[in-house]
């Protein structure tokens, strides 16, 4: 059953009770790494193999998406500061447990390349908040899969 969650803005990200922050440095731009984030929704798939499907709604202003195992989000996007910040927070899920949930990819130049650290930010009671750490390494490892091939498929294009 889908439920709404609180809603938080940018400032939850530095200030939720779960904080899993990760970061990695790829070859391609921080310009190419925006735009695959914040521009091409559908192409999520492609590189980040937990997300089953993405769509922006019609304005831009938000996306729905789902993950594989049926869990789905409606989320709401909270910074988009081309090429540096894109960010949302995630308005109904499906998910059980969690009360807050945003998620921000911030993207520095290095060299001709990006720095993309990625903050996973949540709240919920405190058996949510306790398995939500111990998923770390496996939401690690989600997101060094993806960034790497992302920046595989914005080198190939």
């Amino acid at each position: 059953m889908a439920r709404r969650l609180r809603r938080v803005g940018l400032d939850f990200v530095q200030k939720a009770p779960v904080r899993l922050v990760f970061a990695r440095e790829i070859a391609a731009a921080p310009e190419a790494v925006y735009r695959a984030l914040a521009e091409d929704t559908a192409g999520w798939p492609e590189w980040f193999t937990a997300v089953t499907s993405a769509r922006a709604d019609e304005g831009g202003g938000g996306r729905e998406v789902r993950l594989r195992g049926g869990t789905r989000f409606r989320e709401t996007v909270v910074a988009a500061e081309a090429p540096r910040v894109y960010a949302y927070r995630v308005d109904v899920t499906n998910a059980p447990g969690v009360r807050a949930l945003a998620e921000e990819w911030r993207l520095t130049p290095v060299g001709t390349g990006t720095r993309v650290q990625w903050t996973f930010a949540a709240d919920g009671p405190a058996p949510f908040r306790v398995v939500l750490r111990l998923a770390r390494a496996g939401l690690g490892r989600a997101f060094r899969g993806a960034v790497t091939a992302l920046d595989r498929r914005l080198a190939g294009r």
